[in-house]
């Protein structure tokens, strides 16, 4: 399961999206994000689709990164379309099976809940495979920066997000290295009702908490060890310029977003 888990990974490369400004993919992708839960069509959903996958493509990431990141949702997704296909009326009845009916407005709906959720998940991995987790954290510090009035630490709250989101991969292998060691010793997970699958958890949580807790205290040493104290001015070696590239990038996806709100796709 942890190969699976592609959130908070990064893929060092040298593409257009890389190289771009990691304040410029912030704001992209929250511009996107209001795109996608505004449209309100399966054409304008696909369209931002297709726009995704072409960005994918650029990027020049593994489609396998993606299709790996759909295995954790797949029930959910899966669990979603059964409660629109059933539960959704409206439309022709395109299956009927006793009492039961599938309607064809319940399965549209389903299939555009479903799009949407792929192609959110597209354009996050997009920010998380291409920017490192140092250039995030930068990134997410200095949206927070007005917080600062307000006396909130914004730069170790970034830094907390950035951590967290590096950590999900690393603690995922965690715990499949422990699921690994409890199978060899015996240990049963796949069989039996959901609560005694569960219940099988039950051995994992206590090693995988001291893993984790040990983990963070080796980072917390290896950061103090490089200087870091909480409070302090921070610098930086190389100067974060916004360039053209990044302009012409941020002005071609709001342009998008405005046709999209312009014509109500």
């Amino acid at each position: 399961m942890s190969r699976s888990i592609t959130l908070g990974q990064y893929l060092p490369g040298e593409s257009f999206i890389h190289l771009l400004n990691p304040r410029l993919k912030i704001i992209t992708l929250l511009a996107m994000l209001v795109l996608l839960f505004t449209m309100q069509t399966m054409t304008g959903l696909l369209i931002l689709l297709i726009f995704a996958l072409l960005l994918f493509a650029i990027s020049k990431i593994p489609f396998r990164y993606f299709l790996r990141s759909l295995r954790p949702i797949m029930m959910i997704a899966l669990f979603a379309l059964i409660i629109y296909f059933f539960f959704t009326k409206g439309g022709v009845v395109l299956l009927r099976i006793g009492s039961v009916t599938v309607e064809s407005d319940g399965v549209t709906q389903g299939i555009f809940i479903i799009t949407r959720l792929f192609t959110l998940i597209l354009f996050s991995l997009l920010v998380t495979l291409t920017t490192t987790p140092l250039s995030l954290t930068y990134g997410m510090g200095y949206f927070l920066k007005p917080f600062n009035r307000l006396g909130l630490p914004t730069e170790e709250v970034a830094m907390i997000m950035a951590v967290a989101l590096r950590f999900i991969p690393t603690l995922m292998e965690e715990s499949q290295r422990l699921m690994r060691a409890q199978l060899s010793r015996g240990a049963d997970f796949e069989t039996g009702s959901i609560f005694r699958k569960a219940k099988s958890m039950v051995p994992l949580i206590v090693p995988l908490f001291i893993s984790a807790f040990r983990r963070a205290d080796e980072l917390a040493l290896a950061m103090e060890a490089r200087g870091y104290r909480i409070g302090a001015k921070r610098t930086r070696l190389q100067r974060d310029l916004i360039t053209f590239r990044d302009w012409a990038a941020l002005i071609s996806v709001l342009v998008l977003l405005m046709i999209a709100l312009v014509y109500n796709f």
